[in-house]
């Protein structure tokens, strides 16, 4: 009984240690860069600046399953998957636009690329995308996201537009920071475009 004990303590002291590492290893990773506008009870103004992203599209109409078929197409082509098996730092969020007719799967690429000098991907069906400027509403919630929270997340931030009497349009999209692995400290983004002219 006390060596089960002694091996249950050693492997709880191993997990801490582990998700600590993840979590500060996680706040070092570069994050697409955007300014805020306007700060709101449940939400923000941003602006996000053009950036270039990899990006595949997808038949999935759900988080689940638009992320077990897109997320390994993606992490294949930043671990070498390319012309140049060159080796692209990964950076957060991960953006995912869910709807019933096509949706899809996007990571943004690090600052100091762009569509000139970005290998091009092996797998024919990673495209490399540039994002318009745009305004956007963004809503923010912790820890495991899943196909029920990003509907009442959603849900939450339109009734919250729609209160302020902000205009929005497009898909509202899913924003994810974290890896899968860690359990601390998740920060999960629901975000929509908004016309905003009072700049």
């Amino acid at each position: 009984m006390k060596i089960a004990l002694i091996i249950i303590g050693i492997i709880a002291v191993i997990f801490i240690v582990f998700q600590i590492y993840i979590t500060m290893a996680t706040g070092k990773t570069e994050t697409q860069t955007y300014k805020i506008i306007q700060t709101e009870k449940d939400f923000e103004i941003r602006f996000y600046p053009s950036t270039t992203m990899a990006m595949i599209t997808s038949s999935a109409k759900t988080y689940k399953e638009l992320g077990s078929s897109g997320f390994s197409k993606l992490a294949s082509y930043i671990f070498g998957g390319n012309n140049e098996k060159k080796q692209i730092a990964m950076t957060s969020p991960v953006h995912m636009d869910i709807s019933d007719t096509m949706s899809s799967m996007s990571f943004v690429m690090p600052a100091n690329y762009n569509k000139d000098n970005l290998p091009l991907p092996n797998n024919s069906d990673v495209q490399i995308t540039t994002s318009p400027d745009e305004y956007v509403a963004a809503i923010t919630f912790g820890g495991f996201a899943s196909q029920e929270k990003i509907k009442k997340e959603t849900a939450i931030l339109e009734n919250a537009l729609h209160e302020k009497q902000i205009s929005f349009y497009g898909h509202f999209r899913y924003l994810g920071y974290n890896p899968p692995y860690q359990i601390f400290g998740r920060r999960n983004e629901i975000i929509v475009a908004i016309h905003w002219d009072k700049k």
